[in-house]
């Protein structure tokens, strides 16, 4: 990791990080048991593929990020992306390429609705648009996993507050008002390129994420990979790196 430092949004304490590269710079969005530092040796690797910079944030209660000071909201999503602007001014980004995962890659879906000119293009890794089934009973499962395994200590390596991030994130996705939430309506405002990846054993998520995307962005790659579960940058490392290469290299041109 290099450089890595604090930013403060709204008055918010935020642990960053950043590797160097040209810009547009690459935006790390991490997933929601995520942070700067589990992203681990990707970034780097990613800047090295890609040639681009590359910048990665904590948000609120994850990572060495100031605590959240209360539970989550089934808006939780769209108060990120809400705040997306900031996080770049600070980081010192006036467009950016947004890498996002999971909680990430929704996040993103919905910052890019929000303000496109500042988004070059959207790498989307196992993005939600709405709750599956498949997601509730998963993150049911590891919630019965985090009190009977080890999965504290192991997530207690990136997060301060390791209790404080994983029942808030587990909690309001058990919630049964966060059961209709659902982002396809943003999905006809978004005018990026976007780069759709998902690994086909994922645990959280099937293909008609992805399907939902492609039938409504105007222009959009997927790359299904197997064997490959929910995080497609740990199971396939070099065909994610090589997909984002060559994504990026083939927008307009060439270099954003």
């Amino acid at each position: 990791m290099t450089d890595r430092a604090f930013i403060v949004v709204e008055g918010i304490r935020l642990e960053a990080a950043r590797w160097p590269g040209r810009a547009p710079a690459i935006l790390l969005l991490h997933e929601g048991l995520g942070s700067v530092a589990m992203w681990r040796d990707f970034p780097a690797a990613l800047a090295e593929a890609t040639g681009h910079a590359v910048a990665a944030w904590s948000r609120q209660g994850y990572g060495a990020s100031a605590p959240l000071p209360t539970p989550r909201e089934p808006d939780y999503m769209h108060r990120e992306a809400a705040l997306l602007l900031a996080v770049m001014d600070a980081l010192g980004l006036s467009r950016a390429h947004l890498f996002g995962h999971s909680d990430g890659a929704s996040i993103a879906l919905i910052a890019a609705a929000n303000q496109p000119p500042r988004i070059a293009s959207l790498i989307l890794e196992a993005p939600h648009v709405l709750v599956e089934p498949i997601t509730v009973t998963s993150i049911a499962g590891a919630k019965i996993a985090y009190e009977t395994t080890d999965l504290p200590q192991r997530l207690a390596r990136y997060h301060d507050r390791v209790d404080e991030v994983f029942r808030r994130w587990n909690d309001i996705w058990l919630d049964p008002r966060f059961q209709s939430w659902n982002i396809e309506a943003v999905l006809k405002d978004i005018r990026a390129p976007a780069l759709l990846i998902q690994g086909r054993e994922d645990e959280y998520g099937t293909m008609d994420q992805l399907d939902r995307i492609a039938a409504v962005l105007p222009a959009v790659r997927r790359l299904e990979l197997s064997p490959c579960r929910h995080s497609p940058h740990r199971d396939q490392p070099a065909a994610v790196l090589a997909a984002a290469r060559d994504f990026l290299r083939g927008l307009p041109g060439g270099l954003d």
